[in-house]
């Protein structure tokens, strides 16, 4: 069934393409200039896909001499994005920035996966951290990714033993877990309150059409896994050496790289100690971003293999209580992060 859908949407661009070298017209989303230029480039494919947030992540991987941009088409320019095309470490790659936030992210990969033959993704950059456990620099590549963000805010009144509204026809669920705001209320000496208008928020699983399901029939995701081979490979990551340093700021220990069970993603920056917390002891998660979980959720439902890369830049909400440490400690986790996607890049081929 997965060779038929693969088989089947190569079959569908190459008759597109087809249909533009016929001479007909440009009236379509995509021009016949366009549609030569993507034949082109799947000419020379298949491709693994680099996705990443933003110029800061993507900048020191193509100064890296590791990547090489292809001599006759480096890169095309479409709807707002640049492909940039290339081999990393000797593979066929594609490299493109998404922007913040999980629509961007999203949008991105899904036009990655619809022009371009490509057969994997793998999606790196920066996190925060909300794992006690780990310290900044360290590279996080989880097994599972969920978007936190989706949410069903209970009416005040109602509690846990309460049905949401629309749960009864499949639409919501109480199965994930809920956050409880006055569980965070600042006590103090003369006010103790139990209670809080916020009451509490229930989190949701996305609604998933899968490539290999029946059209409109949703099904259901919370934690999305990533490729079992992948996360195979990435394990041979445990020995690499990272950088500790920010001139003359160096880190209590060396930076490692650790596959952990969970990271979670919403459009949320995420500069809380309480709700690090919060994340940490209901979802035992490491990394927190804004794009993971799009990139991982599109993926899931194009039946594309599907790994991501974080490094730790701060420990969200913690650490100085005048700045976040990212502002320090930004640039050397997003080096850190490239030189994992380069060795994880080097032992998926050897």
């Amino acid at each position: 069934m997965e060779k038929m859908g693969k088989n089947l949407r190569r079959v569908l661009m190459g008759f597109l393409v087809m249909v533009v070298v016929m001479g007909v017209g440009t009236e379509g989303a995509i021009s016949v200039n366009s549609m030569k230029q993507i034949y082109r480039v799947n000419k020379k494919g298949p491709y693994l896909g680099i996705v990443v947030p933003n110029s800061y992540e993507m900048n020191p991987l193509l100064q890296t001499p590791s990547f090489v941009a292809d001599d006759d088409f480096p890169y095309f320019d479409f709807a707002g994005r640049r492909f940039r095309i290339g081999k990393l470490e000797t593979k066929n790659v594609i490299i493109v920035m998404t922007g913040l936030s999980m629509l961007n992210a999203g949008l991105t990969t899904q036009l990655l996966l619809s022009l371009f033959r490509v057969n994997g993704i793998v999606h790196y950059g920066i996190a925060g951290n909300a794992n006690p456990n780990l310290q900044i620099g360290d590279v996080t590549i989880p097994r599972y990714w969920a978007h936190t963000g989706l949410w069903n805010w209970q009416r005040y009144g109602d509690g846990p033993e309460d049905e949401l509204a629309f749960e009864s026809g499949g639409d919501y669920t109480r199965k994930i877990g809920y956050l409880k705001f006055s569980d965070y209320n600042n006590h103090t000496e003369n006010v103790n309150s139990t209670d809080n208008l916020l009451n509490n928020v229930w989190y949701q699983p996305e609604e998933v059409f899968s490539v290999t399901g029946t059209p409109e029939v949703r099904q259901h995701a919370f934690w999305v896994p990533v490729d079992k081979h992948f996360y195979q490979v990435a394990g041979k990551l445990k020995d690499l050496k990272l950088e500790g340093c920010v001139n003359s700021t160096c880190l209590p220990r060396a930076p490692m790289v650790t596959r952990v069970e969970r990271g979670v993603s919403a459009n949320v920056f995420v500069d809380n100690r309480g709700y690090r917390e919060f994340l940490y002891s209901k979802f035992n998660a490491s990394p927190v971003d804004m794009e993971s979980a799009a990139v991982a959720l599109v993926c899931y439902q194009q039946n594309t293999p599907f790994i991501a890369i974080r490094a730790l830049s701060d420990l969200a909400g913690g650490g100085s209580a005048l700045s976040n440490e990212a502002a320090v400690f930004a640039s050397l986790a997003a080096q850190n992060s490239v030189d994992a996607l380069i060795g994880f890049v080097a032992f998926l081929y050897s």
